[in-house]
């Protein structure tokens, strides 16, 4: 493996089953605490109960089974691929990149022509969390301004920790998500008695909208929108409870 070349799906699913050896693994644990993204890419990998199955099922249905079929039975029988998990996660993996299947396997997006559909990608990023994802976070003011300012540059906000303060809820990290080009902030908390919660927030010119809810991955969610930007909030909390806070959130960053 290239050391400065970051590891292929393949690579993190071997390093997913302990099929490397001591100085793969420890690059691929390098690479993971500098990168985030991979970070994620590898809990994606990891989450073996994804619906491959239902997502291809669409396009299985419009395939030349006949014809691909008579192919293969052409082949001798050690050029055949085979199907172990090793092979297929990556192969997966690798379609997520390249095609438009593969974009509704991506952390659970499942795309259709509806705009919203971000809170979907960031419903699925969020059921990954658990509390000791967020313990340990650095949380003093200074950490939080520069993060924020990184916010600030790509969605033309002006954010300040003051006005992101939440009742019992502590702010412990803010960080900018992309898909397909597309900026997406992501304000973490850790509630104590209801566990992570996020503010999250991309551009929208879909115009203002009031607060909505939804549930998502057994998360309750409050969304709505300034000419702007579209905003949520999602966590475990009660759903009123969540309102409360985006009522707060939203009266603050309007001034």
């Amino acid at each position: 493996m290239n050391e400065r070349a970051a590891p292929s799906d393949e690579q993190l699913v071997a390093y997913l089953d302990d099929q490397l050896d001591a100085e793969q693994r420890t690059r691929i644990d390098t690479a993971i605490a500098e990168d985030s993204t991979l970070n994620l890419r590898l809990q994606w990998l990891a989450r073996s109960s994804l619906p491959f199955k239902d997502a291809f099922a669409q396009l299985a249905q419009q395939a030349p089974m006949d014809r691909m079929q008579s192919m293969l039975d052409t082949l001798p029988s050690p050029e055949r691929p085979s199907m172990d998990r090793r092979w297929f996660l990556a192969a997966a993996a690798g379609l997520v990149v390249t095609s438009v299947v593969a974009d509704r396997l991506f952390l659970g997006w499942q795309l259709s022509q509806e705009k919203n559909n971000w809170r979907g990608l960031v419903a699925d990023y969020m059921s990954l969390y658990v509390p000791e994802t967020l313990e340990h976070l650095p949380s003093d003011e200074g950490t939080q301004q520069a993060q924020l300012r990184s916010i600030d540059t790509r969605l033309g906000l002006n954010l300040v920790p003051a006005k992101l303060v939440l009742p019992r809820s502590e702010f412990k990290r803010a960080q900018i998500l992309e898909y397909d080009g597309v900026p997406i902030a992501q304000i973490t908390y850790l509630d104590p008695a209801n566990g992570p919660m996020a503010l999250c927030v991309t551009l929208s010119n879909s115009g203002s909208r009031h607060f909505a809810h939804e549930r998502r991955h057994g998360m309750n969610v409050v969304y709505w929108a300034d000419m702007e930007h579209a905003w949520m909030l999602i966590g475990h909390n009660p759903a009123a409870e969540l309102e409360d806070m985006a009522k707060l959130l939203r009266t603050r960053l309007s001034t």
